[in-house]
């Protein structure tokens, strides 16, 4: 590079043809008094200008002079300017030992040399300046303001340049099962099944589900209803051709009858039992939701000769002991071939009833499957799994029919039949997560996930594109006949814009969700002091009784407005609720795709507000586009509807501290 290029004195040529001593010490002192005079020069010049240094090497880039300010100021900007990079440091180790060099010659030089230096030096002097007399002063290289800097050579690396490129989403490496999913239709009304056309449906069950005004299946029934009956086309006792069944994992949007998916093939598969054993076990995260399923159960069993017990804890312990199992002179015996309980009922009764006995379990089906992974309460699945495998105390005898753990079918395996065991996931938002899924212990699963909606066009106009060249799939969908919208509004006027819903538009059987009792709690007693609408709440602060009572009254249409924590979120059917109205934003995802499932159920229309301040908007939006759900659109309310209501509010908001100091007052006496 030109920049390391240094001189040097070879020492060969006469003196006489000018390479000898002489001749290079009158050059090197000739240029070193030129740098003295072109800094005087440069110091002189006005300081608008940007002077530049002649390069001290041969053949050195030019470099920016400071800018006007004292000798010791301009000094100290230059050092620090030299000491910033490590290639000036370098440069200037090599400057110093060359300067030293040059020293080395010229203390060396005869006195002759350098008397003639300084005659020719004197005669160049006189010569200058004459020229500077005359305005013909030597051009000197000067950079003003807007000129640019001379060009790095192309073989000179610059150090703190970057450039930007784009960066490629990393995808996760997925199973093959969660990668591929067996796709289903989204549009219901669009795709109904009727009846005939699935003929794997038991013909008792038909008549069951036209009797309950069924007369075609929902997508999702169609495509799984068959798929667990496979499993147990030869009898639930052995599982197809001698093999294991596959778990089934199925992801729908809420209202897609995933209920029914379960509940028929689980019913027919137990229709021909003889012995009264536990043959399925149903666990769901909430006690409503225990008591919605127990209920389509109970409907689908009547008259079978199967029965149905419900572990929740609304009844007394003993009560539900008496539920489980009858003492014999034999010895003790099942009363219940489905038992649907909630996770830590289970576990206590697993712990405390000792007749009771998961040993016969055929079907496992774990609803709200999302919710019930993230909380393992009491670390119920790893109990059920040890009750399952757990062997038979005070057996001697060889058993018919033998319960091992999941493996790969080999010959020691096929010797004695294996008495199948299948897992049934379903949950509006499942998640793909495989190291979340892990623990659930799948066996080769198979997994049903609804379609988007892009592609479900392109495969009615016979247009779908391979697997690989689609675009990535949302992460959530929400029911077609949905429309979600977001009202901006202040914290102050929150109670102000519900009221505003209820009042001037005339919403009936509207479901408002809360992230807190507490928030219920004072939300109920706002609006009912405002008075106009009736209203309810839902949440831990009631018996179990009493929220069953509510439940009522809202499907009868006697509250107009329930107000709710998100209890009432997962998988509860409410029949009839037109709008549901979110006044706390909620804080994850999942949440919110549960909170407007509330509505719009089995291919109806539905409405969905969410009131947020003006700090949570870009972060909620940026979650919902995130999970590749449709954007909300903007609900924008006129500040004249709203002060109507202002003199109301005020005197409900007086009343309102007015009943919080009485409930107070109350739990300190």
């Amino acid at each position: 590079m030109a920049l390391f290029l240094i001189p040097r004195y070879t020492g060969g040529g006469e003196e006489g043809e000018g390479n000898g001593p002489g001749s290079h010490s009158q050059a090197l002192l000739q240029r070193l008094q030129e740098r003295v005079r072109t800094r005087e020069l440069q110091k002189a010049r006005p300081k608008g200008a940007v002077s530049m240094k002649p390069s001290r090497l041969e053949g050195e880039a030019l470099r920016p002079e400071d800018k006007g300010g004292s000798k010791e100021a301009s000094g100290k900007k230059r050092q620090q300017e030299r000491d910033g990079s490590p290639l000036r440091k370098v440069c200037r180790k090599r400057r110093k030992k060359k300067q030293q060099e040059d020293e080395s010659l010229l203390d060396t030089d005869g006195g002759s040399d350098r008397e003639d230096d300084e005659t020719d030096t004197k005669e160049r002097d006189c010569a200058r300046d004459k020229e500077l007399e005359k305005g013909e002063e030597r051009s000197v290289p000067v950079l003003s303001p807007n000129t640019s800097p001379p060009p790095t050579p192309p073989s000179l690396t610059v150090l703190g340049q970057c450039s930007w490129k784009p960066v490629q989403k990393v995808k996760p490496l997925l199973p093959p099962w969660l990668n591929e999913p067996q796709l289903l239709q989204r549009r219901i009304k669009e795709n109904l099944v009727p009846l005939c056309q699935v003929p794997e449906i038991h013909p008792k069950l038909v008549k069951k589900l036209q009797a309950n005004g069924i007369e075609s299946l929902f997508p999702v029934q169609a495509e799984v209803i068959p798929a667990i009956l496979a499993s147990v086309s030869r009898g639930f006792l052995t599982g197809r051709g001698g093999y294991q069944p596959s778990d089934v994992c199925v992801s729908a949007p809420t209202g897609s009858g995933k209920t029914l998916a379960f509940v028929i093939p689980v019913v027919q598969a137990l229709l021909d039992r003889v012995v009264c054993q536990v043959r399925a076990l149903v666990v769901l995260p909430t006690k409503e939701l225990a008591q919605q399923v127990s209920k389509v159960f109970h409907i689908y069993t009547d008259g079978t000769g199967l029965k149905v017990a419900q572990l929740t804890g609304q009844k007394p312990f003993a009560k539900e002991q008496e539920l489980l199992v009858e003492k014999t002179p034999a010895g003790f015996r099942s009363l219940a071939d489905i038992v649907v309980a909630t996770p830590g009922r289970l576990v206590d009764h697993l712990q405390q009833t000792a007749p009771f006995s998961l040993r016969q379990l055929r079907f496992l089906v774990i609803d709200e499957a999302d919710r019930m992974i993230d909380g393992m309460h009491q670390n119920w699945l790893e109990q059920v799994a040890a009750a399952v495998h757990r062997p038979e105390e005070g057996a001697h005898h060889p058993q018919l029919f033998a319960r091992t753990q999941q493996a790969p079918l080999t010959a020691a395996r096929a010797s004695v039949p294996q008495l199948p065991f299948q897992k049934l996931l379903f949950s509006a938002t499942l998640t793909h997560s495989a190291e979340k899924l892990q623990p659930l212990g799948l066996f080769r699963p198979r997994l049903f996930a609804p379609a988007s909606s892009s592609r479900e066009e392109e495969e009615v106009e016979g247009l779908a594109t391979p697997k690989e060249e689609e675009e990535e799939e949302k992460k959530y969908t929400l029911p077609e006949g949905l429309s979600h919208y977001f009202v901006p509004c202040s914290l102050r006027w929150k109670p102000l814009f519900l009221l505003h819903f209820l009042l001037r538009l005339k919403f009936s059987r509207v479901l408002c969700f809360v992230n807190s009792r507490e928030t219920s709690h004072r939300l109920f007693l706002l609006v009912k002091a405002f008075g106009g609408v009736s209203v309810a709440e839902f949440s831990s602060r009631l018996t179990p009784s009493q929220r069953k009572g509510t439940l009522k009254d809202f499907e009868r249409g006697k509250i107009q407005l329930l107000i709710s924590t998100d209890a009432t979120a997962r998988g509860i059917d409410i029949a009839g609720v037109k709008c549901v109205i979110s006044y706390d934003a909620p804080q994850f995802i999942r949440t919110y795709v549960h909170r407007v499932g509330r509505t719009a159920r089995a291919g109806r229309a539905g409405l969905a507000f969410t009131l947020l301040l003006k700090q949570q908007e870009t972060k909620f939006l940026r979650m919902l586009r995130e999970a590749g759900l449709p954007p909300l659109e903007r609900q924008l309310v006129q500040s004249s509807q709203i002060r109507t209501l202002l003199p109301g509010y005020e005197e409900s908001l007086a009343a309102l501290q007015a009943a919080v100091k009485e409930e107070r007052a109350e739990k300190r006496s």
